[in-house]
C-alpha cells in the first residue's frame, strides 16, 4: 500500500482481521443536555416598542388635591394627576453560524447526522435566546436615558437603582420571614397598590429556603405547576400563595468566604420586554460568498423594562 496517497485502514479501524473490519459508527442522536432557555423571559409580558426607543408614561400619583370643605361654602383647589415619561432603548442580540457547502454535502451523503444542520440553525438561536434570559437578569447597562453598554439594563439593576434593593447581612437572618415580611410591606402601601405574583432565585437559594422551612418550622413547601409545565414550590404570603420560581440566570455571587443569594419578589405583569418587529429571535440567510459557505445570522431586537421599579419589586440580597 502506498501510504503517500491513501490512508492506512489500521489506523481507522477498531479491529483489523480475520474475516473483521470494524470502523467507527455512531448512535444518530447527539446527547444534548445543554442549558438553553431561563423562566423568566418566558413568563414576562411581550409588547410591540412604539418606536426606538420605546416610550411610555408612569402615573405616580393621582388628583391630590381632594379635601373635606364646608358643605355650604364648597371651594375646591384645583389639582391634576401627576404622570412621568419614561423610556428605553431598544437593544440587539446577533449570533452566527456558516455552514460549509463540502461538508454539509458530506454528512447528507454519509445520512448518519442528516438533522444536523438543522440542529445547529436552532443551536444558534437558542444561543440567542439564552444570552437574552440571562440578560434579562443581569444586563450591564446602567441607564435607559443615558445607555452605558450594549447590553440590557438589567431587572435586578434597576429595582436596586429604584431604591427597592434590601441587603440582609446576618447570616442567620431567616429568608422566610424576611420574603414574607417585604411582600407584606409592598402590599400595605398606601400610595401604590403593588400585586407581586412570583418569587424567583436561584435555585440553590430556593433549597435553602426549602431547607428552613422544614428544620425551622417542620413545614414541607406544597407543589404546584404553572405556565409552561413547570412544576414549582410555593410559600404563604400576604398576598397570597406566591410560586417559588428556580431561574438559574440569577446569580449566586461570592463574597469573601460567603455567597449573595438574590432573591426577588416580581409582578410579573408590571415587567415588559418590548420588541421591535417580532419577539422572537429571527433568522437571515446572507448571500453565498466565493467559498459557498452559506451563512445565517440569528438576531432579536427589544429590551426590558420593569415598571413601578420603586414599589411593584423588591430585591433582597441575603448572605450565607
Amino acid at each position: 500500500m502506498n501510504k503517500g496517497q491513501f490512508i492506512d485502514i489500521a489506523a481507522a479501524a477498531d479491529f483489523l482481521g480475520p474475516g473483521a473490519i470494524e470502523v467507527n459508527r455512531y448512535q444518530n442522536e447527539i446527547t444534548d443536555m445543554v442549558r438553553r432557555r431561563g423562566a423568566f423571559g418566558q413568563r414576562i409580558k411581550q409588547v410591540p416598542a412604539t418606536g426606538h426607543p420605546s416610550r411610555f408614561f408612569e402615573q405616580t400619583a393621582i388628583n391630590a388635591a381632594a379635601a373635606f370643605v364646608d358643605p355650604r361654602s364648597i371651594s375646591p383647589a384645583a389639582g391634576s394627576p401627576t404622570r412621568v415619561e419614561k423610556m428605553l432603548p431598544l437593544k440587539s442580540i446577533v449570533a452566527q453560524i456558516n455552514f460549509s457547502l463540502f461538508d454539509v454535502e458530506v454528512t447528507r451523503q454519509q445520512a448518519q447526522f442528516a438533522y444536523l444542520e438543522a440542529k445547529d440553525l436552532a443551536d444558534t438561536i437558542d444561543s440567542v435566546l439564552r444570552k437574552h434570559d440571562q440578560a434579562l437578569w443581569t444586563g450591564t447597562d446602567t441607564s435607559f436615558t443615558t445607555p452605558t453598554t450594549l447590553e440590557y439594563y438589567g431587572v435586578l439593576q434597576q429595582i436596586s437603582d429604584a431604591g427597592s434593593a434590601v441587603s440582609i447581612t446576618s447570616l442567620t437572618a431567616s429568608f422566610v420571614d424576611n420574603v414574607k415580611t417585604q411582600v407584606t410591606n409592598m402590599i400595605a402601601r398606601n400610595d401604590f397598590e403593588a400585586r407581586p405574583s412570583a418569587i424567583y432565585a436561584n435555585p440553590v437559594t430556593l433549597d435553602l429556603i426549602d431547607q428552613e422551612m422544614k428544620s425551622i418550622y417542620n413545614v414541607i413547601l406544597s407543589s404546584r405547576q404553572i405556565e409552561g409545565g413547570i412544576t414549582v414550590k410555593e410559600l404563604a404570603t400576604q398576598a397570597g400563595t406566591l410560586p417559588l420560581i428556580p431561574d438559574w440566570a440569577i446569580p449566586t455571587t461570592p463574597s469573601g468566604p460567603n455567597t449573595i443569594h438574590d432573591v426577588v419578589i416580581v409582578s410579573e405583569d408590571m415587567v415588559e420586554y418590548h420588541w421591535l418587529t417580532d419577539p422572537n429571535a429571527r433568522v437571515f440567510q446572507l448571500g453565498l460568498p466565493s467559498s459557498l459557505a452559506s451563512q445565517h445570522v440569528a438576531v432579536k431586537f427589544g429590551a426590558v423594562v420593569a415598571k413601578g421599579a420603586a414599589y411593584a419589586h423588591k430585591r433582597l440580597r441575603f448572605t450565607r
